[in-house]
This record gives C-alpha cells, sequence and structure tokens, in this order.
C-alpha cells in the first residue's frame, strides 16, 4: 500500500457518514501520516510514519 504507516501498518479505513435521515454515504478516514527520514538496518531512508508512532518513540529519526 502507498500510503501507510511504515511501522504499524496503519492505512485508510473506508465507512459510512450516517445522516439524521438515516442517509448514508461513503468515506475514508486517513490515519495522520508524516514523511520523515528514519533509520532502517543502520541506513536512514524516507517513509510515511503515523503521529501515534512518532510520539510513543518506536522509531529512530535519522
Amino acid at each position: 500500500m502507498a500510503k501507510e504507516c511504515f511501522v504499524c501498518k496503519k492505512s485508510v479505513v473506508s465507512g459510512n457518514t450516517v445522516s439524521h435521515s438515516n442517509k448514508h454515504n461513503k468515506r475514508m478516514w486517513k490515519p495522520n501520516l508524516q514523511k520523515i527520514k528514519i533509520l532502517v538496518d543502520g541506513t536512514p531512508r524516507r517513509e510515511y510514519v503515523c503521529t501515534r508512532c512518532l510520539r510513543f518513540g518506536k522509531i529512530e529519526r535519522a
């Protein structure tokens, strides 16, 4: 997948918005992904990482 978190594999989720009159409209929920430079096996790479993984320090920045 193109836009998913490199660490936790979080990606787009689809579902419905439901109005008061019970009409269903398709929509997408997107994770807050940031493209940052991280160390992967000792080499720096640019990857998408979600802000939750960034906040909890699950990656090492390059």
